[in-house]
């Protein structure tokens, strides 16, 4: 689930409310799946991933990871990001290009707080993306850190949430004979302007 505060009254967010609102009605799984890829400047490839995206606050589009994963040292060193979103049960596929950045500590602390032990720990215990010495291993790691969990545990410094901030927008609706609507949102000298694209 997605929760919204204070959505930003420009006419994209509220295009995307409305989109999302017309998925739940239709019983869309999965709502807050959305691909993120970013840049590995590195190794000069581009790489993606299936994260949940838990708020959007204002015009910032929150999610959580950990800090020292491979996507964290790309948003560090290249911060922007497309981002992607399909709807099947509207056939609606959004694209996104954003900037990223850190949320602050206090609002990644208020969001860990509220979460389960079992999620908790697994964020405490897990070295994302490194590899592991067997499954049997990270298993154990994960239980034994579920049985020191309490209310006074805190967020690890090793993970917290993102947040990024779009300046590109395309909602595209498909339609019989492929004659698919694309409509297109970008931030130019802060205003948004509007425009169809060819199917």
């Amino acid at each position: 689930m997605i929760k919204f505060h204070n959505l930003n009254s420009e006419r994209p967010y509220l295009h995307f409310k409305d989109l999302h609102d017309q998925a739940l009605k239709n019983n869309q799984e999965g709502i807050e799946a959305i691909v993120v890829s970013s840049y590995d400047q590195v190794k000069n490839e581009v790489e993606a991933r299936i994260v949940n995206l838990k708020y959007i606050v204002d015009n910032e589009w929150i999610f959580f990871s950990n800090y020292h994963s491979p996507k964290a040292h790309h948003f560090e060193s290249h911060g922007q990001v497309s981002v992607l979103i399909y709807w099947g049960s509207i056939n609606t596929q959004i694209r996104i290009k954003a900037k990223i950045f850190k949320t602050s500590s206090q609002f990644s602390d208020e969001h860990f707080q509220g979460r389960t032990k079992e999620k908790n720990a697994l964020s405490i215990s897990s070295k994302q993306s490194k590899v592991a010495e067997s499954y049997d291993a990270v298993e154990k790691r994960f239980l034994s850190t579920l049985k020191s969990i309490t209310t006074k545990t805190t967020r690890p410094d090793s993970w917290g949430g993102y947040s990024f901030v779009p300046y590109y927008f395309e909602f595209w609706h498909g339609h019989e004979n492929r004659l698919n609507k694309r409509h297109v949102f970008e931030e130019q000298e802060n205003k948004w302007e509007e425009r169809l694209l060819q199917p």
